[in-house]
């Protein structure tokens, strides 16, 4: 018997043993490789890249100590969302601080560059704003748009990108696809590719919580993200947006226009806020002019900006309402109604009570 005891203890300690050991092992695993040592040491980490493959990639290159144990600090905490880019890292990073500067993608160099891309914002803006912040041109960009090879790339590559932005009536084939947000590069040099590549990415991360439901929606993905884009530029403020997507929905269920203003100013390519609408534009037929004729029951062709995951989400779930129509006060302000004179008394009593928005 007390043979036997002493065998559990034996055992028993062992394991103690072991998991201490395990325990010390991992802890120094996971701290810098050198205290001492700030060298930068330069690593690009490929798009796509798992981190399993970064992890012996860091290990090669005698940044991390150990790749199993970065693997284990990564399940253990439930680290995603590294990002692609080129790194400027050091020895005396411990491999909590690698995995933070991996997913906020901060390149450290003195030469990278921050870019914040507007939710509510076309490819013209865009086109602009990459002119401004880099090395690159407005042309540089609408002619990588306009190059059908990498544009069948990208549909290739990514799921949510399908033939339905080749539509020849689609002004610009990503418009709507390239995820609103602040990012990082490493420099001004930085390729349109590149800026592309990492939107999209976001993008892609995004939607990806979503897949299922998508795919069980009546709508493709390129459709949801048009309704997206109406949603974005007709509600200021979050907790309209669903309601607004109620009203679209409720509309293309019932063969009626969308009669959305947002969609003409873009149809004509015409800055929002820079001026009213002629009747000339709203009654000219245009696939993105849901005022226009012939659009009954009918999404514009394409997305008509940059869109926030509120809308998106939106787009998606909306809510279920009875709602035809909505109008903004100048405040941002949505009101809804279920009638054509419930609609038009409230854009009176807007007017009256000088809250109706004027050029």
């Amino acid at each position: 018997m007390k043979k036997k005891v002493a065998i559990i203890v034996g055992i028993l300690i062992a394991i103690i043993v072991a998991i201490l050991a395990v325990f010390m092992w991992y802890n120094t695993s996971i701290s810098p490789v050198n205290q001492d040592d700030n060298t930068s040491y330069k690593i690009e980490i490929s798009m796509g890249s798992g981190y399993a493959t970064i992890a012996q990639k860091l290990e090669n290159e005698g940044l991390i100590k150990s790749a199993l144990a970065f693997k284990i600090y990564v399940k253990l905490n439930n680290v995603t969302n590294f990002q692609a880019g080129t790194y400027n890292l050091a020895k005396n990073l411990s491999v909590e601080e690698i995995t933070e500067i991996l997913q906020t993608g901060k390149v450290n160099s003195k030469d990278v560059i921050s870019i914040t891309f507007v939710e509510g914002k076309n490819m013209r803006w865009v086109a602009s704003k990459i002119a401004e912040e880099t090395n690159n041109t407005e042309q540089d960009v609408y002619a990588l748009l306009e190059d059908e090879e990498y544009i069948d790339s990208l549909i290739e590559k990514y799921w949510f990108i399908t033939d339905e932005i080749k539509n020849k009536d689609i002004y610009y084939p990503l418009e709507g696809y390239l995820f609103p947000d602040t990012y990082q590069f490493e420099n001004k040099d930085v390729k349109v590719e590149k800026i592309f590549e990492t939107l999209l990415n976001q993008m892609d991360n995004k939607l990806s919580v979503y897949k299922e439901e998508i795919e069980k929606s009546n709508y493709s993905v390129h459709e949801i993200l048009s309704i997206a884009a109406i949603i974005e530029n007709e509600a200021v403020f979050d907790a309209d947006r669903k309601d607004v997507a109620g009203v679209i929905y409720n509309r293309l269920d019932q063969n009626m226009a969308i009669q959305s203003d947002v969609t003409t100013y873009y149809a004509f390519k015409i800055d929002m806020g820079s001026r009213d609408l002629y009747s000339s534009e709203i009654n000219t037929y245009n696939p993105y002019n849901t005022r226009g004729p012939n659009m009954t029951g009918k999404l514009p062709v394409g997305p008509i900006s940059m869109i926030s995951l509120p809308s998106i989400e939106a787009a998606i779930n909306p809510n279920k309402n009875s709602y035809i129509y909505f109008v903004a006060d100048k405040n941002g302000k949505v009101y809804f109604t279920r009638t054509y004179d419930e609609h038009l008394q409230k854009v009176e009593d807007l007017k009256n009570s000088g809250l109706w928005y004027e050029f």
